[in-house]
């Protein structure tokens, strides 16, 4: 191989969060906890299952509780984690027995106002409870940063914002920050001019990569990625998710699409590649359409496994 890359990566699916919140349909909770078993089977390290968010603002993820009940003590999955926007947020993921949460802010002041509603100062200020409870419970943070490569509203991103907002969020107390191109505008180039930037400053290990493939771009950005260091790259299964408060931001990587080509360049995610595949077809089958991951449907037609039933099958036979 003429370029180095890590022998190993993590892979954190966001998919039932990240892709589910995007959804006008409101799934079954059991479904969405089979869901994240499929998921869990075919070896995903970590799995971030819902938000704490109010309902009333992302409705098909109001069962936050009853989904986090039914997988809660469960010693055959791995780390679950929920996205919490503020101390309130906070509380209930720790009532349901969370050992790590994320929260999340955008690298453009105008895309944090539309997305959480408050300046970036003001999410600084809210951050510093929630970190500091979380210090106290022995719960572990990690960070979002959204529009990092570019913003819907007010165009580039200077990578001076994006270093300033990761240092403070890891200063804050989260260990690690995951760079999110919310709405798939990143190029190779691009990236390795940021990540350069960044690394300058910040250890690889406290970063990951959320690549959005709004412009087909996702995998050629984590190469990039790859070769300069980054050990963990969020992605969705099926390729599920956008961004609401992002116009024209289609979905995440596909989780199927990343282990393939991670398989293909001999790194190891500890992903069965086959089972992912049963993930994404039960995903699929749940929302009743094609779903996006371009390897998800190269590889549907040699799968045998037979797909499970969702909820609502069950309760119509």
């Amino acid at each position: 191989m003429a370029f180095s890359v890590p022998e190993r990566v993590r892979v954190y699916e966001v998919g039932p969060r990240d892709g589910l919140q995007n959804e006008s349909a409101f799934l079954a909770t059991e479904d969405k906890a089979r869901l994240i078993e499929l998921l869990a089977a075919a070896g995903l390290p970590a799995i971030e299952i819902t938000s704490f968010v109010n309902p009333r603002w992302i409705p098909p993820l109001a069962d936050a509780e009853n989904l986090s009940a039914m997988l809660r003590d469960r010693a055959d999955l791995p780390r679950l984690t929920a996205l919490v926007p503020n101390e309130k947020g906070l509380e209930r993921a720790l009532a349901n027995g969370l050992r790590e949460v994320a929260v999340f802010m955008s690298a453009s002041e105008s895309h944090n106002k539309r997305n959480i509603n408050k300046t970036r100062a003001e999410a600084y200020a809210a951050f510093e409870p929630v970190f500091a409870t979380c210090r106290s419970a022995g719960v572990a943070v990690r960070a979002y940063v959204s529009v990092v490569w570019g913003c819907p509203y007010e165009g580039n991103v200077s990578a001076e914002a994006v270093l300033e907002t990761t240092q403070r969020l890891l200063d804050l107390g989260a260990y690690e920050v995951s760079l999110g191109d919310t709405i798939g505008v990143g190029t190779p180039g691009q990236t390795s001019d940021l990540l350069e930037r960044l690394l300058a400053r910040v250890p690889a290990s406290q970063l990951a990569m959320h690549m959005h493939d709004t412009r087909g771009t996702a995998l050629a950005n984590c190469l990039v990625g790859l070769q300069m260091g980054i050990t963990t790259f969020d992605a969705s299964v099926g390729g599920l998710g956008g961004c609401p408060y992002a116009p024209g931001a289609s979905g995440n990587l596909a989780t199927e699409d990343l282990v393939y080509m991670l398989n293909g360049l001999g790194i190891d995610s500890g992903v069965d590649l086959d089972r992912l595949v049963v993930a994404g077809l039960f995903a699929q089958s749940l929302l009743g359409r094609p779903l996006p991951g371009r390897a998800l449907r190269a590889l549907a037609a040699t799968c045998t496994t037979a797909i499970p039933p969702s909820h609502a099958d069950q309760f119509h036979r």
